[in-house]
């Protein structure tokens, strides 16, 4: 599977899921995974992108260490893509309005716990390994991303 075939998996298993599960690692080297609604956006095909607050404990999280890694599953639970990654924080309004724009319609929980939308920031993922899978017929592909440090 080449980098297209699998970022076009990435795409169509978020697209259907609509959610994934993001891990960051807090100061003191323990790992915290939650849910999270990311996306991609058209022309910028080796990032995956989400929204949160500046306030919110991954943020913080985030500013000392960017390693991530993202587990985004279809409901049936017959396709697995993992990312791993470094994830930065931008507060640059294009890059929200875009994010917004592919996004935006599946943040109604992320919209109730903050309402305040002058405090939200973009979540960037650069994603520099790919793991898919197909557990019920036992595929497996791997791939680097190359240039994918932004």
């Amino acid at each position: 599977m080449d980098s297209r075939s699998m970022l076009d998996a990435l795409e169509r298993v978020l697209e259907r899921s609509r959610v994934a599960v993001l891990a960051t690692v807090d100061p003191e080297g323990r790992p915290h995974m939650r849910w999270m609604t990311p996306g991609v956006v058209r022309g910028r095909d080796r990032f995956l992108y989400a929204v949160t607050s500046p306030d919110f404990r991954k943020a913080q999280e985030l500013r000392g260490n960017g390693a991530v890694e993202w587990m985004v599953q279809s409901k049936s639970l017959d396709e697995i893509v993992t990312i791993r990654g470094t994830m930065r924080i931008l507060d640059n309004p294009s890059v929200k309005a875009e994010v917004l724009e592919a996004i935006g319609g599946h943040l109604a929980t992320f919209w109730k716990i903050n309402p305040d939308e002058s405090k939200m920031v973009v979540l960037e993922t650069a994603m520099d390994e790919i793991w898919y899978s197909k557990p019920t017929t036992g595929e497996r592909h791997t791939i680097t991303l190359e240039g994918s440090d932004g």
